[in-house]
């Protein structure tokens, strides 16, 4: 069988850092993101009955080394849990290529995990499935969410994700902007355990993912912008701080830092966000997001994007093979 996923990346709001079991994905606290919905991961992925080996092409490439064997740990426990012996053909491709940070790991195993389930005629429940989709990339568990997401580092024994609101009961707009880097995020999260300021994050997180999902039940933008940008601040200062003294930024990062701080001064609702990477959110109300694009494109950055709070994925029947 065929079966076709899209499923939207994630902004981190309050992020997690760090894995307390790098293998199985759990993190060392809880963490909220929000999916964006004008961008997408589309994955097809089809049973291979004559096949034990399977195959993985993401962004017209085909995956090797640590990447395949990333794929292989959520094909492989769907392919035991559903008592399943063939391959799986699968190709995946994002509506953008060119950024990093930009939360597509997350819709990317998402979307891998709900097709393979559909194509495999294999009914799971949602929290078994979020701990699946997890083994690829512990954002996955969000974006399988959708919209606004907390995604728990334990609850009853249990790492997974669930909505906090529906998409559109929170005015948020979002602007993108795609910045290209060569770091890998997990170089960030193994890193950033060296940092002499990691202990004071853990104390500070805990409380401010409290003061997020306060404000995200109540659609409160300004303090969702406000405290997601206090977080990216804390979150780096961490991730420079650890013993490789990592730098995720790049120049245009801050020139986009200071466009915003610019434009706060001039009276407009608008704050920054970096998730472990280069590429920068801008977070406003949705009726301010065009002209915030328009004065980034202004200033060079013709690749803005736009964008609301996203759902959750979905089925299509427009498969990519």
């Amino acid at each position: 069988m065929k079966a076709t996923t899209i499923a939207h990346p994630i902004q981190g709001l309050i992020k997690y850092h760090g894995l307390k079991d790098a293998k199985l994905r759990i993190p060392f606290h809880d963490s909220i993101s929000v999916c964006i919905e004008n961008l997408h991961t589309i994955t097809t992925v089809e049973t291979v009955n004559s096949s034990k080996k399977d195959s993985v092409i993401i962004n017209g490439k085909e995956v090797v080394g640590k990447d395949f064997e990333r794929v292989e740990v959520v094909l492989n426990r769907l392919r035991n849990l559903a008592k399943y012996s063939g391959g799986f053909k699968v190709m995946s491709k994002n509506s953008i290529t060119g950024g990093k940070g930009l939360g597509f790991s997350a819709s990317a195993f998402a979307a891998l995990g709900l097709a393979a389930c559909a194509a495999l005629d294999f009914e799971i429940d949602y929290i078994s499935l979020s701990e699946v989709v997890r083994l690829g990339a512990g954002s996955a568990t969000r974006s399988l969410a959708g919209s606004f997401a907390i995604w728990y580092a334990n609850k009853n024994g249990k790492s997974y994700a669930e909505p906090i609101v529906e998409p559109e009961t929170v005015d948020l707009g979002m602007v993108i902007v795609p910045i290209f880097s060569t770091i890998k995020t997990d170089e960030a999260h193994s890193e950033v355990l060296s940092s002499p300021l990691f202990k004071a994050r853990l104390k500070y997180v805990e409380n401010i993912v409290k003061k997020m999902k306060h404000a995200i039940k109540i659609g409160d933008v300004a303090t969702i912008g406000q405290l997601a940008e206090e977080d990216s601040l804390n979150l780096h200062a961490s991730t420079m701080t650890g013993e490789a003294h990592l730098i995720l930024w790049e120049p245009e990062t801050v020139r986009i830092i200071k466009e915003v701080q610019k434009m706060r001064r001039e009276g407009i609702p608008v704050w920054f966000s970096m998730d472990t990477g280069p590429s920068v959110f801008i977070n406003t109300y949705t009726d301010h997001i065009e002209n915030i694009a328009y004065r980034l494109r202004e200033i060079g950055f013709s690749n803005a994007i736009t964008s609301k709070v996203g759902g959750k994925p979905f089925l299509s029947k427009e498969h990519l093979f």
